[in-house]
């Protein structure tokens, strides 16, 4: 008797995979790192590093075709921590690229000296020392008029990841175009709709409170991100961070808060942040509860919660212009009767009841009393 063949057959394609860049911002603003150090659950710098290295090799694990850059948020500026400055020339050339010459491309003049290890993968070994001594290097660059500055730079580093991620997206469009399919003997391609050639996200790691000095160029770098379809995800281990929760919201990101627990910055990477946006879709992704949208005003640079909003140029501010000008757009603003003194109603005078013989009942002009039922 003939066998009976009952398994299933399916038609197996093999289709390329989209990379996806992971741009990790990383707030390295030393007061914020001291104070946190020396609390309740303390963290260093360092440790922090080490567990960020441990979710990008991760992230690079998924698949070769992932890339990743890391980027310091200073005090007074926005620092490339990986790649060098070599490789921004030609993001083709990156770690995680198709490109079989890429490792053999990548060469750093500060850790030639690097000891390589056979128990550690080459590319996870490259970014490490890469990452650790351009951290060494801008930590040795700091003065005490760095000191001084409290605000960090993170428009700065939001505005070069977005960059970075549009020039590598660029040049991955590039090169899928070259080797694309020629094209039919009348001069037309088959109208298809392609992917887009690269997956860019976000991962912004934060100590310090959000200044409302960089209110206006993060809210840009935001709304830039929101357009170029770039999540921007956020993990605050202290500090108020109101502009990151606005970004998270805007940009479809995640906002975790671990300030209760930073030394568990691993779990909440490896849980909360490693999906990308497109497995997002299929799991439950951690969500914030409740999110502040206070802006900070373009006069003073301090955030309110009620304000006047210019009509034109939407600019916000907690006071009234003076000679109600936007001070923005110079559009004349129409605040109508504001400030001046409210009309007051005279209040109706009630009129007393009558008093008869010295008793508090009304006066009904009869001989008894008005029954109370």
């Amino acid at each position: 008797m003939d066998a009976v063949d009952y398994s299933e057959h399916y038609e197996v394609t093999t289709t390329e995979e989209t990379p996806s860049l992971l741009s990790v911002i990383i707030d390295t603003n030393p007061r914020a790192w001291a104070v946190l150090d020396d609390g309740s659950a303390p963290l260093s710098l360092t440790t922090a590093v080490a567990n960020l290295l441990v979710f990008i090799n991760a992230h690079l694990a998924f698949s070769g075709a992932n890339q990743v850059a890391v980027i310091a948020a200073h005090v007074n500026r926005a620092v490339w921590l990986y790649p060098s400055s070599q490789q921004h020339a030609n993001p083709s050339q990156q770690h995680g690229s198709s490109s079989a010459d890429a490792d053999a491309a990548m060469a750093d003049a500060d850790i030639t000296n690097t000891r390589s290890s056979a128990n550690k993968y080459p590319q996870f070994a490259h970014i490490e020392a890469t990452v650790m001594a351009s951290l060494k290097k801008l930590m040795a660059e700091m003065t005490e008029r760095d000191l001084a500055s409290t605000t960090t730079q993170l428009s700065g580093a939001l505005t070069l990841a977005l960059c970075h991620t549009n020039k590598a997206a660029r040049a991955l469009g590039a090169s899928e175009l070259d080797n694309a399919a020629p094209t039919t003997a009348a001069g037309q391609g088959t109208a298809t709709s392609a992917p887009p050639p690269m997956k860019g996200r976000i991962l912004v790691l934060s100590v310090s409170d959000s200044e409302s000095a960089q209110y206006i160029p993060t809210m840009n770098a935001v709304f830039a991100a929101a357009h170029g379809r770039v999540a921007i995800d956020a993990l605050a281990l202290a500090g108020d961070a109101t502009f990151l929760q606005q970004a998270c919201f805007n940009t479809g990101g995640v906002f975790l808060r671990a300030d209760a627990n930073p030394r568990g910055l691993l779990a909440y990477l490896m849980f909360g942040m490693v999906a990308d946006v497109e497995a997002r879709e299929a799991l439950v992704p951690p969500t914030h509860d409740t999110v502040d949208f206070r802006a900070a005003c373009f006069c003073h640079g301090r955030v309110v919660d009620t304000g006047f909003v210019c009509s034109v140029c939407l600019s916000i501010f907690c006071e009234a212009p003076a000679d109600a000008e936007c001070l923005t757009c110079g559009t004349r603003l129409r605040l109508g009767r504001y400030g001046a003194k409210p009309a007051v109603i005279p209040r109706k005078k009630r009129k007393k009841k009558k008093v008869v013989n010295g008793s508090g009942r009304e006066e009904t002009m009869s001989a008894t009393g008005t029954p109370l039922r």
